[in-house]
């Protein structure tokens, strides 16, 4: 008798997680150097504005910009595995780059980890005071955007 297919449970969510940082002045390409992640998108302050397809669409940006992806695919949550986790995961490798962090704030940068929730319907995070005291420690604001869960896993890659 084969084994039943198993299914995820309605209450599963999935996830994705990324580092945003806006700053004045700052140089993208040297925000990629100190921190090792790739950006998805990025522009320097004074550059021409562009839309996706790179066509300039007129104006310049007031400010840099970076963004880069801190998981590859979006996230089942699990026993093992959840947005509190990852973001406890994520802090202890920022931890690292913490005077740099400081700088961006101190120069009137921002930084942010975005949390994107793909859910099937009402579940609960839990962050630890450890968690939530490092986040203020190194200056990082969380952004949760909890939106439904689309049809199938394909429709989360092309996020």
């Amino acid at each position: 008798m084969a084994a039943a297919a198993t299914t995820p449970a309605m209450s599963d969510y999935e996830f994705t997680m990324s580092l945003r940082i806006r700053h004045p002045t700052a140089e993208p390409t040297e925000i990629t150097r100190v921190l090792g992640i790739e950006p998805q998108h990025m522009w320097r302050v004074g550059e021409a504005r562009r839309d996706a397809a790179g066509r300039e669409i007129g104006g310049l940006y007031r400010e840099s910009y970076w963004m880069g992806r801190l998981m590859t695919e979006p996230l089942l949550a699990s026993d093992h595995v959840g947005v509190e986790s990852e973001v406890l995961r994520t802090l202890a490798q920022l931890r690292k780059r913490f005077g740099f962090l400081e700088t961006l704030k101190a120069e009137g940068g921002v930084a942010e980890l975005h949390v994107s929730i793909f859910a099937r319907e009402e579940f609960a995070l839990e962050f630890l005071p450890e968690s939530l005291g490092l986040l203020g420690r190194l200056g990082l604001g969380v952004a949760l955007e909890v939106k439904p869960h689309p049809s199938g896993v394909a429709a989360l890659a092309a996020l």
